[in-house]
């Protein structure tokens, strides 16, 4: 069986969080037992379904993936089950649904806590039965379906407020995995941004050769609430804006390098181009704020040691 790194689409990243979960991805990828994957919007819980996909013994058999939230209730039964012809306005003909389409490979079912009550009874009794029945019709249909769920919602909550079935839970729950934010894995940023300036220096045909140290400072400082889907689409931006060879901080996005100086008590007039349709900025106090600014870090840097605090600013 190949390596976690060896497959088509590998999950980047050398930070604890990510070589445990590596670790545990080819521990239970031969197995056919249901698996949970759970984590913020933009963690990769596609990318953890795939690779136990391709670490598993019907790796070269389908891998289908369908978003639960995306699909509206009235088709979402249908969709997963298959219909008759005849069964209701519009099925001109007999359609297998994702469950035989998936047969001997590989379901993913994303954003399984969107699913409503009624297909939950449905999708539990499909699981326990490993058969399912089109919709309109009466011949049950056995399946040989590897099942891989995965939700950013907490359905512990979820069953406790009654939106999420109890049984359903534990039946997908039987391993559980979690795809940690990018915030928790500081040393995977820098690794995942030169990934995708590497992508995008090859899809748009550009050459830039990295970020400068202030760019780059910003980079590694946000705190990346869209984790790694949210890096990647800053980094598309700043590769098609970018002028110069390196990626410059004036590139990223204003609304970020203002998060990640307010959060480092910059004043915000450092951060973004004085707008002065809004009246005027206050310059003296402006000056003001970034003495202070400065005296702060300079101490900081020196472990309030005045002395090399004045050198520093001189």
């Amino acid at each position: 069986m190949a390596a976690i790194d060896e497959i088509k689409r590998p999950i980047i990243g050398s930070s604890p969080q990510v070589q445990s979960l590596k670790k545990m991805i080819e521990r239970v990828a031969a197995s056919k037992t249901n698996i949970l994957i759970i984590g913020e919007s933009g963690t990769g819980k596609e990318l953890v379904a795939r690779a136990l996909h391709d670490l598993s013994p019907v790796k070269d058999n389908v891998f289908i993936a369908v978003n639960c939230g995306a699909i509206p209730e009235t088709l979402i039964e249908s969709e997963l089950f298959g219909h008759k012809k005849g069964s209701f306005t519009g099925a001109v003909a007999d359609k297998p649904g994702l469950f035989e389409a998936a047969d001997g490979g590989t379901l993913f079912l994303d954003e399984i806590g969107e699913l409503p009550l009624t297909m939950q009874v449905k999708l539990l009794r499909a699981l326990q039965d490993r058969a399912i029945r089109r919709v309109g019709g009466n011949d049950t249909i056995k399946i040989d379906v590897r099942i891989v769920a995965a939700t950013n919602k907490n359905l512990e909550e979820a069953v406790k407020n009654g939106t999420f079935r109890e049984d359903l839970y534990y039946r997908l729950n039987v391993i559980m995995l979690e795809t940690p934010p990018l915030r928790s894995r500081a040393g995977d940023i820098e690794i995942l941004a030169d990934v995708f300036l590497k992508k995008f220096n090859e899809k748009q045909k550009r050459s830039l050769k990295g970020f400068s140290p202030e760019a780059l400072e910003v980079i590694l400082n946000h705190r990346w609430p869209g984790n790694v889907r949210e890096l990647e689409n800053v980094m598309e931006r700043v590769v098609t804006l970018e002028t110069k060879d390196t990626i410059q901080v004036s590139t990223l996005p204003p609304e970020m390098v203002a998060a990640v100086r307010k959060q480092a008590g910059i004043p915000r007039e450092l951060v973004l181009r004085p707008n002065f349709a809004l009246g005027p900025v206050g310059l003296e106090k402006v000056l003001e704020d970034v003495r202070a600014f400065y005296r702060r870090e300079a101490l900081l840097y020196t472990k309030n040691d005045e002395e090399k605090a004045k050198e520093l600013l001189k």
